[in-house]
């Protein structure tokens, strides 16, 4: 089996250690004096969800994971399980709420999303940047508050809740940056 350098590890980049797929969400390459080099990475454990800490010494190998992502498009959730469709098989795949860590709040019907497959195993979830969201229900703006950033709370089609500025209302059509959950900016028809 061909094995990777951990030097070549990125955020985003997806490896097995002891039996285990870790996605790498920070890489730090650290030089002390006349010593070896450390690469430290935190990773997020694929199976569990939890977040490590990894340190390696430079020129250390590692094995790369065998996963394959499959583009498929989100129908309906029905208490903890989410239900997808393979566009291209027409086979349905249900999700586990485990393995939406930090996207089931952003999911609405028709939108297509990359999950990563390990062993026919889903593991990872991946929305684009950010989403369009209709704008659903929201109080109207008072005239003259607009002089400084004021946010009030919005329900979008999803059924999802952010803070928007004053003057979007209900009907309106709002990009969210699915990262960090909050507008964007009104989108464009």
């Amino acid at each position: 089996m061909v094995m990777i350098s951990v030097t070549d590890l990125r955020a985003g980049t997806v490896f097995q250690l002891d039996g285990r797929p870790l996605l790498v969400l920070e890489y730090k390459h650290t030089k002390m004096g006349r010593g070896t080099a450390n690469i430290k990475v935190k990773v997020r454990d694929l199976e569990s969800g939890s977040v490590l800490e990894k340190t390696f010494i430079s020129g250390a190998k590692i094995e790369p994971i065998d996963s394959q992502i499959k583009e498929l498009q989100y129908l309906y959730r029905q208490e903890d399980e989410f239900f997808f469709l393979d566009p291209i098989t027409f086979d349905q795949v249900s999700l586990e709420k485990d393995v939406l860590m930090g996207v089931k709040d952003f999911l609405k019907e028709g939108l297509k999303v990359k999950v990563m497959f390990w062993h026919e195993k889903p593991l990872s979830v991946e929305l684009a940047n950010s989403l369009t969201y209709e704008v659903k229900e929201t109080d109207p703006g008072v005239k003259g508050n607009s002089a400084t950033n004021v946010f009030k709370p919005a329900v979008l089609d999803n059924g999802l809740t952010v803070k928007v500025p004053l003057f979007i209302k209900t009907g309106e059509k709002v990009r969210i940056d699915t990262r960090t959950g909050e507008y964007i900016e009104r989108a464009k028809s």
